[in-house]
């Protein structure tokens, strides 16, 4: 798994800002510098005539109908391309540090022992996933393994509930994440126990590099596993936290 390096959206909106601001500068100094130009020569035409010179023909000075008119168009030009630069930085997919790339989540190191610590999985708010320790057994239909979804002993869950999207927090009394919204329940891996959720939270590829770091890549999301996969075989730890509806 490799980061991809390119323009942020962020970057990209300033450069669309300040092109339109220059664009918006061009067009209104050249009207103005037309304009300023097509009085001096009326003038200049005025003082011939009355000296009796001929008149030099020059361009067609421009109306205050027509100054309107192409203002009227440049302005047009000009939100069109705000509106096209805004929805461009809105949709180019974020590739440096954000949601939608390849995120750095830290040392395994650290991560093991913040979940030993805490009895808790690891969250990544920059992520928006939840970092779990993972034992369990693959099963007929479900290898997480296999699908890149964990390595060395951790796998990380997408933080989103599958039934409405709700942020799904993680409850310490019973070792389970649990829904506020419906009450949807999730075991330690992500699977799917209790409530109106249709599967297994969601969850991205892993890997960890050579240097101990754990790479997460969430620009693809990974659905969850059906309803009935238990690969822990364990059952909650305690109360709930968020009543069963």
């Amino acid at each position: 798994m490799t980061a991809v390096l390119a323009i942020s959206s962020g970057t990209i909106a300033a450069i669309v800002v300040i092109a339109i601001i220059d664009l918006f500068a061009i067009v209104f100094g050249l009207s103005f510098l037309r304009a300023r130009r097509d009085q001096r020569e009326r003038e200049a035409a005025a003082t011939a005539a009355a000296l009796g010179r001929p008149v030099r023909k020059g361009p067609k000075p421009l109306s205050r109908r027509e100054f309107f008119r192409r203002s009227l168009v440049a302005s047009l030009l000009i939100y069109g391309a705000q509106f096209g630069g805004a929805s461009l930085a809105f949709l180019w997919p974020n590739l440096r540090g954000g949601f939608g790339s390849v995120i750095n989540a830290g040392k395994l190191e650290d991560i093991n022992s913040f979940i030993r610590e805490n009895r808790e999985p690891f969250y990544s708010g920059t992520g928006r996933f939840y970092v779990v320790a993972y034992d369990g057994r693959p099963t007929d239909d479900v290898d997480y393994a296999a699908e890149q979804l964990t390595a060395q002993g951790i796998m990380p869950l997408y933080q989103r509930c599958v039934h409405l999207g709700c942020r799904v927090p993680f409850c310490r009394q019973s070792q389970w994440f649990e829904c506020p919204c419906h009450g949807s329940k999730y075991n330690t891996a992500g699977e799917y126990k209790l409530g109106p959720a249709p599967r297994g939270l969601d969850r991205f590829r892993v890997e960890v590099t050579s240097t101990g770091d754990v790479l997460v890549d969430t620009a693809e999301v990974i659905i969850g596993p059906p309803r009935g996969t238990d690969t822990l075989r364990r059952p909650q730890a305690g109360p709930f936290c968020v009543a069963t509806v």
